[in-house]
């Protein structure tokens, strides 16, 4: 699957946490040890990827500090419960599990907000 996609053939590429930075350049993992890093990935889709961003304290400053330092590239973070749709390397839909919750597009000089669409039930 993995040779398919990367020579154009129609691939799903899935994944939680570290299942979703793999698919990036480049992202931000405590995988190797206690803090949290820069980790080198796969490289399908562009830039680098931070998932957890409001879930866990370190996590959106971190990214910040990694992409300001050049450490990684400027990327996509995204909220728990948040899932990232692309078709080839455009970012086409972006929903959530959770009503709140968002992505977040992160340059070397800011970071904007990318609205989630909410999946759960209307009254809830």
């Amino acid at each position: 699957m993995l040779v398919g996609a990367e020579q154009g053939a129609c691939a799903f590429l899935t994944g939680l946490s570290a299942g979703s930075i793999c698919w990036f350049e480049e992202g931000v993992t405590d995988s190797y040890g206690a803090e949290l890093g820069p980790l080198t990935c796969l490289g399908f889709l562009k830039g680098s990827h931070c998932p957890h961003y409001d879930g866990e304290a370190e996590r959106r400053p971190t990214f910040h500090k990694l992409i300001k330092e050049r450490r990684i590239k400027p990327g996509i973070a995204a909220d728990d419960g948040v899932a990232l749709h692309y078709v080839d390397q455009t970012l086409k839909k972006i929903v959530s599990s959770r009503r709140d919750a968002k992505a977040y597009e992160v340059s070397l000089t800011e970071e904007n907000e990318l609205k989630a669409e909410f999946l759960g039930a209307r009254n809830s």
